[in-house]
């Protein structure tokens, strides 16, 4: 454990430049200290892990803490300036981080001198919306969103307080390797979403519901799933979150979506950044609709083979020659045969559907016959359409070549002989001849 380290790792200078101040924070895997940079005379908030132990999982897990943050830059998010090892105690190697010192209290603090405001948890919770939206996009999630791991500070006199997300020690990458045992759950079990509790895949939708638990908190001033990890886990998966009467109906849908049982139900740290940004505007705080639900994608059914002909039941039609003739009297004579004989065949099989008529081959074949004769029909008929088309189509073109014709001829014509002044003398003789030489 951390306390079980020699005194002197708290007066002696750290990694060569830092020298650790009074404890300002302590978990299960780390403690947290103030320090100061002798190299460039800042004050820093030092994470000094336990010392190391034999389990690669801790060990991953430390590397991916340090790895995370050092790519990590949004004002919301706690700033890393270093990492290293302690190596002071030679048989108790222990790796340190070095952060941003947040001069402020946590949002647990907070909660517990009084519940937030709906002003002041709109600039909360805005914030936090904000930093998750942006780790998100990076393929991260969180993992343990809480109260605890809210830092508050004040950026400019009169101003309200603004959030700081920290602790990314079990922060993974979203789809990556998992850094604990197969079926171990992690984070704190009165923030954990269902997903979480039961063990399942999780994604950034896991955050938006642990922060929905958070803002329900500040609300209500206590936490809305309390006992033992087990007792606090199965609660959730049992009922929803209770949202106190007096809630404005913006706040209460906000956080109720927010905490949907179903994770594809839970707006995206964007929208919800954007509806808490509304609160921080509106005269009552209150917060802006979010986006519609996206659209769900349902599987397409199994597409089903073709049906042949003979499969479907469906009779190629027979039209005999003569059927081309005279498809109106073939058609009445037809008609008058199947009413005529249908009686008597019906009657002759004793297999007919009572109210209904049977139908014998040679009537179906008739009326088949005159199916075809009706598609031929109709044929005939959108050929003679087609043709009428053409024909009006060719009178308007020859009507405007004939009105482009009278336009051409009504134009004046240029004189075929240009005109010369009267010249006398050889002068207007050589005139003469040259003129009648370029005539046509």
């Amino acid at each position: 454990m951390v306390d079980a380290s020699p005194s002197k790792v708290t007066t002696e200078i750290l990694g060569g430049r830092y020298r650790l101040g009074d404890v300002i924070g302590r978990g299960g895997m780390a403690s947290v200290y103030s320090a100061r940079d002798e190299n460039l005379g800042r004050e820093v908030a030092l994470k000094l892990f336990a010392p190391q132990s034999a389990d690669a999982d801790e060990l991953k897990r430390q590397q991916a803490e340090i790895e995370l943050l050092a790519t990590l830059n949004h004002p919301s998010l706690v700033t890393l300036f270093d990492a290293g090892t302690d190596t002071r105690v030679p048989d108790e190697p222990r790796p340190f981080l070095t952060m941003e010192l947040v001069d402020g209290q946590d949002l647990r603090s907070r909660i517990r001198h009084s519940p937030v405001p709906f002003d002041e948890l709109a600039v909360i919770g805005a914030g936090l919306a904000d930093a998750l939206a942006y780790v998100h996009s990076l393929g991260i999630i969180h993992r343990d969103i809480k109260p605890a791991n809210v830092l508050l500070v004040q950026v400019r006199p009169g101003e309200p307080l603004r959030p700081k997300l920290t602790d990314f020690g079990i922060a993974r990458i979203v789809d990556g390797t998992r850094l604990t045992a197969t079926g171990t759950m992690v984070g704190t079990a009165a923030y954990l979403s269902p997903e979480q509790a039961r063990g399942a895949d999780m994604g950034p939708a896991s955050d938006i519901y642990s922060l929905g638990l958070v803002l329900l908190e500040c609300i209500k001033g206590s936490v809305e799933y309390p006992g033992s990890a087990v007792e606090s886990a199965v609660a959730r998966l049992h009922r929803a979150p209770v949202v106190p009467d007096g809630v404005p109906a913006e706040w209460a849908q906000l956080i109720r979506a927010m905490t949907a049982l179903d994770p594809l139900d839970r707006p995206a740290a964007a929208d919800l950044e954007v509806a808490l940004r509304q609160a921080l505007v509106s005269p009552d705080s209150l917060p802006g609709l979010l986006a519609e639900e996206r659209t769900r994608v349902l599987p397409a059914p199994p597409a089903r083979p073709p049906l042949s002909a003979a499969a479907a039941g469906v009779t190629a039609p027979v039209n005999p020659p003569d059927a081309l003739s005279h498809p109106a009297q073939d058609t009445a004579q037809d008609t008058a045969q199947d009413t005529a004989q249908e009686p008597a065949q019906t009657a002759a099989s004793g297999a007919g559907t009572p109210g209904r008529r049977a139908v014998t081959p040679r009537a179906a074949s008739r009326r088949e016959r005159r199916t075809g004769v009706l598609s031929r029909t109709a044929a005939g008929f959108l050929r003679s359409r087609r043709r009428t088309k053409a024909a009006v189509i060719l009178v308007l073109v020859a009507l405007l070549a004939a009105v482009g014709a009278a336009f051409l001829l009504a134009a004046p014509k240029p004189p075929a002989v240009v005109p010369y002044p009267a010249v006398t003398g050889n002068l207007g003789e050589h005139l003469k001849q040259l003129q009648k030489s370029v005539e046509p």
